[in-house]
């Protein structure tokens, strides 16, 4: 699917451009924004990088991830860079991430990406199941993913070695029949 173009009340999902460059450095780049995060802050090179990757991955077929900006809708900005991959050892499933720009944080953002995240699933990709995993000390995600529908399935142990060391993973997951589309559309 191609382009993609998801709205909600104050959100937008789209695919990401060349332009996105500076926006995407302010969250992978920022140490309070990947705190949390499977990897430690970015360069700009780096982040050129995931970019170009990303904008060229958008139009692969069959199309494997989903990696896309978050746009705030008064002020235009990019604020957030949000994932969908799908899953290859599961059938029709798929993992989701989100990090947003710090100055976006505390105001139910991070709750609308993951719901316009699980409508392109369940919607658009007719998936079957959507899984997430976060860090055991954020627990602002914990309460985001919970909010936004879904279930605390468990935990992987040692499942990222990131700032020198193995850090587990709480695992989050949803199934179609879970998901209430009648929120979402």
């Amino acid at each position: 699917m191609y382009p993609v173009d998801r709205h909600s009340a104050r959100l937008s999902l789209r695919e990401l451009t060349a332009d996105d460059v500076n926006g995407v450095l302010a969250i992978y780049g920022s140490p309070e924004a990947t705190e949390h995060l499977s990897f430690t802050p970015r360069s700009l090179e780096e982040v050129g990088g995931i970019v170009t990757r990303s904008i060229t991955s958008a139009t692969a077929s069959p199309r494997s991830e989903y990696a896309l900006g978050v746009v705030d809708h008064d002020s235009g900005s990019l604020i957030g860079f949000a994932r969908l991959a799908m899953d290859p050892h599961q059938q029709r499933a798929a993992t989701i991430g989100f990090a947003l720009r710090p100055d976006a944080w505390g105001v139910g953002y991070g709750r609308e990406t993951v719901k316009l995240l699980l409508a392109l699933a369940f919607m658009d990709l007719d998936l079957h199941r959507v899984w997430a995993a976060r860090s055991p000390l954020n627990d602002a995600s914990a309460k985001t993913l919970l909010a936004a529908g879904m279930t605390e399935e468990g935990r992987i142990r040692g499942h990222v070695h990131v700032r020198g060391a193995w850090r587990d993973s709480i695992t989050y997951g949803i199934l179609r029949e879970e998901w209430p589309p009648a929120e979402h559309a």
